[in-house]
């Protein structure tokens, strides 16, 4: 950190002289304006960006005929999250055929990716969306729809041994899991781009507890997954009745918990979000009386049941990870 001494001159107006280094780096020449931007904890940002026009970052990936094809979607889902705004993959020869196949895969899977240019050697994705016409909560609130959806489904899959549901509920999660990308990817924009939180009227420590929520609601529906699993798994079985009810009734405060929590969330209610917390702790005795009754049937049913109730549980925990970020953030706000 450099320390300047602030000047008075003309006998009203403060002063501070600008660091030599970092002018020539932002080529910013004499007479040219400069943006101030007053931080909530009272900080001034001084940026040369006074058009609101946002960052522009290029990765550039160079892959082989032996690349692997799963670690080059990691890098490219990896460039995406964190805020590249073109993803360029070369070859030193032709492009390996996998790469234009998992290049498509991957625009449909990242949402506002788009191929810009293709050659024998190279191809340019581009991100084509416009972060701040996608606001944070309509994003949370459509995960949060997808993810109960799920869950509901899952377990409907269970008692009526639907195996077309239970796949269903399995294919939806990719949709889950784009919509977190896209919270995760404008969170890391925000931090590297001042200009986009303020067009977006979302402080930097609000865009983290977006994220933050988006993330427990992505493991959500990992969970309401790991369900639906599960019911393939026993489909081939006949769970008794009781078992099923059990099932049925943990599963629906599981998921009362997970909207009591959203509600907490989107309406900032502390005492909801306290109210919420409590009721987990009803959740897990009830699955405590699936995994009881589980112990009675042969282990080859038991284990997938067994697997149900703790995933019904985890709903219920993870619900109540976002009341407690609920009661931070809200804390945090009012200090």
């Amino acid at each position: 950190m450099e320390i300047r001494k602030v000047q008075i001159t003309g006998g009203s107006s403060y002063i501070v002289s600008l660091p030599k280094q970092w002018i020539k780096s932002a080529n910013i020449q004499k007479n040219d304006p400069v943006g101030l931007i007053v931080q909530p904890d009272g900080s001034l940002l001084i940026t040369p960006k006074i058009d609101g026009e946002a960052v522009r970052r290029t990765r550039v990936f160079e892959v082989g005929a032996t690349t692997d094809r799963t670690y080059l979607l990691r890098l490219l889902v990896g460039a995406y999250i964190t805020g590249f705004t073109a993803i360029r993959i070369e070859s030193k020869g032709r492009l390996p055929p996998f790469v234009l196949q998992l290049v498509r895969e991957f625009t449909q899977m990242a949402i506002g990716q788009e191929v810009v240019g293709e050659t024998d050697s190279s191809i340019t994705i581009k991100d084509l969306l416009n972060p701040a016409e996608m606001p944070f909560e309509n994003t949370i609130k459509r995960m949060h729809v997808l993810a109960r959806g799920m869950q509901q489904d899952a377990v409907a899959a269970v008692r009526g041994r639907d195996a077309a549901l239970a796949r269903s509920v399995i294919d939806r999660d990719t949709e889950v899991d784009r919509l977190h990308w896209l919270v995760a990817r404008q969170d890391n924009l925000i931090l590297t781009d001042t200009t986009l939180s303020r067009r977006m009227g979302i402080p930097v420590n609000q865009a983290a507890y977006y994220f933050q929520v988006s993330r427990i609601i992505e493991r959500i529906a990992d969970h309401a997954t790991r369900v639906a699993y599960n019911a393939l798994i026993l489909i081939e079985f006949d769970p008794d009745p009781e078992t099923l009810d059990l099932i049925d009734a943990a599963s629906t405060l599981s998921l009362e918990i997970f909207t009591w929590s959203m509600e907490a969330f989107h309406t900032g209610d502390l005492k909801k979000a306290n109210a919420t917390l409590q009721k987990v702790r009803d959740l897990e005795e009830r699955t405590r009386e699936i995994n009881t009754r589980a112990l009675q049937s042969e282990a080859v049913a038991a284990i997938p049941v067994g697997q149900i109730a703790d995933s019904i549980r985890r709903i219920g925990e993870y619900s109540g990870d976002i009341c407690e970020n609920v009661i931070n953030h809200i804390v945090g706000q009012e200090a």
